[in-house]
């Protein structure tokens, strides 16, 4: 299966006029399929269009030939995954002030791929939780709140 991902990408991409090199990681259960090119900006693309396009693009076309393929996960030169470091790591500053004050703080919208990154970033956090609104609502912000602690049992005497 990851074989057939990583051809298909390269086909994609060589019919795009991209020359370019693809090696497959395997993390968490999931695949990406990281790839080098000369021309990363190009394929990236403003606001990371081009570059979310070829993932939806590739993941329809391994879904069409199997409705249960798994996800694939496209990133250049790593943009990806430092833009996520980024993000997690900006988004943990403003935790460390939910963290202090107890207030809680609504992030910018965000799309959903970077929303899941955040919750799942705070899914362990003993102190700062994260909150969407339902699906139905147009904008899509997350909020930052204090984690309520269960009080403790009474004493047994």
């Amino acid at each position: 299966m990851s074989l057939n991902a990583r051809e298909i990408l390269d086909t994609m991409l060589g019919y795009l006029g991209f020359n370019c090199e693809i090696k497959e990681f395997e993390k968490d259960g999931s695949l990406t399929l990281q790839v080098y090119t000369p021309e990363f900006e190009r394929l990236i693309g403003p606001h990371d269009a081009t570059l979310e396009d070829i993932q939806f693009l590739l993941n329809r076309m391994l879904q069409a030939k199997d409705k249960n393929a798994p996800r694939v996960n496209v990133d250049v030169e790593h943009h990806r995954e430092m833009r996520e470091d980024g993000l997690v790591q900006k988004v943990r500053l403003l935790a460390e002030v939910v963290r202090k004050t107890g207030r809680q703080y609504q992030l910018d919208p965000m799309n959903a791929y970077d929303r899941r990154i955040v919750h799942h970033a705070f899914k362990d956090d003993p102190d700062v939780m994260t909150w969407s609104p339902p699906d139905d609502v147009r904008v899509k912000r997350i909020t930052l709140k204090k984690r309520l602690h269960p009080s403790p049992p009474p004493a047994q005497g």
